[in-house]
């Protein structure tokens, strides 16, 4: 069993998002196979605490103009690692020291990665 469409679906359009807040290096993996509670990790990273809090903001703005809000959210106290639970899909953007240090992709590296593709991000007009 893999990641739903609509599962990959929300990590591209949560990738987009990050993205469009200078969020660097994102990717994704399928552990649908290994965990029962989701489909889908998307690790994002950020330079700073204020990026941090800045790429959190700009997914749950995208995201809720589909309706979705996170289920849970954690570690926006301190903004060095944010996970954001979308119950399919759980996006974690750390400070890019968390990001070193934890070193989740080495983790889930035996799960498939998820092609986010081209991560143009979305500038709305206005």
């Amino acid at each position: 069993m893999s990641a739903e469409a609509g599962a990959v679906e929300l990590a591209i359009l949560a990738a987009k998002a990050a993205v469009a807040k200078k969020a660097l290096d994102p990717v994704a993996f399928d552990v649908s196979e290994r965990l029962a509670i989701t489909d889908i990790f998307l690790i994002v990273t950020a330079t700073n605490e204020r990026q941090v809090g800045a790429v959190v903001d700009g997914i749950e703005e995208s995201l809720l103009k589909i309706d979705r809000k996170p289920v849970r959210r954690e570690g926006d106290r301190e903004n060095r690692w944010v996970l954001l639970d979308y119950l399919d899909v759980v996006v974690h953007v750390q400070h890019s020291e968390e990001r070193s240090l934890y070193a989740l992709e080495r983790l889930w590296k035996d799960c498939p990665a998820i092609d986010l593709g081209e991560l143009e991000p979305v500038v709305e007009a206005g």
